[in-house]
């Protein structure tokens, strides 16, 4: 195709995209506060954690005592249930603008390429959820120690807003950190980081994982930092030993190929010889210089 088919292209994919996201977005925002097909509604899973803590560390705006968070101005309500549908929207039509950005791909790939374009696609889905899912499960622990320290002097009064967004970061956080082995992996597979050199930069790798936990999680409390932490600290020794098993699969494969053999010294002998010249030398012949000529003008 052309330059300008290739935008045709993508203007296609693009709209199918953003109209699923679009669609979805509805359906989170319907999802927030209707249970549907049998589940609880979207607002009541995500509020859970916050509910799950003691009553004395949350506080009550209820007369029965019931889990609600606070909302300071008219638009609190619309604007958070928009956030929380849209976030839920994007992860929810994730199939299909994958699909889309596969298919504007592909024809650009080759069949081996495909292939593990296609296995690094389903790897990176996999970590993603499992990140969200240990954001998910560690939210009441973390709450729990930033909401009960000094709890005998104040209460903290959560809003639906500073919640919502504290949950939501945590989680797409969590869910796009468990992507950086991967990256490691992918790095290692194109040949631009060897297992060598991973290996003797573990120790300096490992503390930046952890100053990187430090500073990414928005809660800024320790359970999550060092949940992260270990969770990457994990998941990037398991990518080191992956880069190990391919560099020595990749050794194997050259040495049978015979290409480790071109890597060692030429045996040619490479000393330069004499070159057979003249017994004696003889002198340069003397030069006459001929005598200048004057014309009439001289």
């Amino acid at each position: 195709m052309t330059l300008v088919e290739h935008l045709y292209e993508l203007r296609n994919r693009l709209g199918i995209s953003l109209a699923a996201i679009a669609v979805t977005t509805v359906f989170g925002y319907v999802w927030f506060e209707v249970s549907l097909f049998g589940l609880p509604s979207l607002g009541a899973l995500l509020k859970e954690p916050y509910c799950s803590l003691p009553a004395s560390a949350r506080a009550s705006f209820t007369a029965d005592g019931s889990c609600t968070l606070l909302g300071t101005t008219p638009f609190d309500q619309f604007m958070l249930r928009l956030k929380v549908g849209a976030t839920a929207g994007v992860i929810l039509a994730c199939p299909v603008w994958l699909f889309q950005l596969w298919g504007f791909i592909t024809p650009g790939l080759l069949r081996k390429e495909r292939r593990y374009a296609l296995s690094f696609v389903s790897v990176a889905a996999v970590l993603f959820v499992a990140g969200a899912v240990l954001a998910y499960l560690i939210i009441p622990q973390a709450l729990g120690f930033l909401l009960t320290i000094g709890s005998e002097i104040q209460t903290t009064a959560l809003t639906g807003t500073s919640y919502f967004s504290l949950v939501v970061n945590l989680i797409v956080i969590f869910g796009v950190s468990f992507l950086i082995p991967l990256l490691v992996v992918a790095l290692n597979g194109a040949g631009v980081v060897s297992y060598a050199a991973l290996r003797k930069a573990r120790r300096g790798l490992m503390f930046g994982l952890f100053v990187f936990a430090a500073v990414a999680t928005p809660g800024q409390d320790p359970i999550s930092m060092l949940a992260l932490a270990a969770a990457l600290s994990l998941l990037f020794e398991a990518a080191i030993q992956v880069c190990r098993f391919v560099d020595g699969r990749r050794a194997r494969r050259r040495a049978l190929e015979g290409w480790e053999d071109l890597d060692s010294p030429s045996s040619i002998d490479t000393t330069p010889s004499e070159i057979d010249g003249p017994s004696e030398i003889e002198p340069p012949s003397r030069i006459e210089t001929p005598a200048p000529r004057y014309d009439d003008v001289t």
